[in-house]
C-alpha cells in the first residue's frame, strides 16, 4: 500500500506588502495563506482538486512581524467521504534572535469535487500513531460540534451563509 500524504510544510518570508497599520502582518495576508496551505495538504492527499468548506477556531494567539519567517505546518487530521479536516499550526520565526514561537492555530474542512464540481469520495485516512489517533477523535468532536450549531442556528429560523448560497 503506498504511504498516505498527510503532512505537509510550507515557510514564507513576512514582507512589507502584508503588513497592517500597526505595521505587523495582517491577519488577512496569514488567512490567505493559510487557505492556501490547507488547500495543498488536501489536493495532495486526495489527489484532487478540493474547496474550502469552513474555518474553525482560528486562533491569533501572537502578532506576526515582518521580516519574519513563518512555517505553516498543516496535516490531515480526519476525513469523512468526500471532506478532510486539515489542522495547522503556524510558527514565526525571528531571523536575527532566532526566537521560535507558535503564533496561530486553525482548522479547515476541504472538500473533494470532479470536474463537473460534485463531491467526490476520499481516500480513507491510515492513523500510524497515537497523535493522529488523537487529531482524529478531536476532529471528530469539532465535525459534530459544526454540525449541532448548523442545525440550532436553522431552529432559530434565521438563515445561514449556507442556506443563502443553496
Amino acid at each position: 500500500m503506498k504511504k498516505q500524504e498527510k503532512s505537509l510544510t510550507m515557510t514564507v518570508l513576512m514582507t512589507p506588502d502584508m503588513a497592517n497599520f500597526s505595521g505587523h502582518v495582517h491577519g488577512g495576508s496569514l488567512l490567505k495563506l493559510l487557505d492556501q496551505v490547507a488547500y495543498a495538504c488536501a489536493a495532495k492527499y486526495c489527489k484532487s482538486y478540493v474547496v474550502t468548506a469552513a474555518l474553525d477556531q482560528v486562533f491569533f494567539r501572537q502578532q506576526v512581524n515582518v521580516g519574519e519567517l513563518v512555517t505553516f505546518l498543516a496535516h490531515v487530521n480526519h476525513v469523512g467521504r468526500s471532506s478532510m479536516e486539515i489542522g495547522i499550526k503556524v510558527i514565526a520565526e525571528n531571523l536575527r534572535t532566532h526566537q521560535r514561537r507558535h503564533t496561530t492555530s486553525c482548522y479547515f474542512t476541504m472538500v473533494a469535487l470532479d470536474e463537473e464540481g460534485n463531491t467526490i469520495e476520499v481516500p480513507k485516512l491510515t492513523l500510524d500513531n497515537d497523535a493522529e489517533k488523537r487529531h482524529f477523535a478531536a476532529a471528530k468532536i469539532r465535525k459534530q460540534i459544526r454540525q449541532e450549531s448548523l442545525e440550532k442556528t436553522r431552529a432559530l429560523g434565521t438563515s445561514t451563509i449556507e442556506d443563502e448560497l443553496s
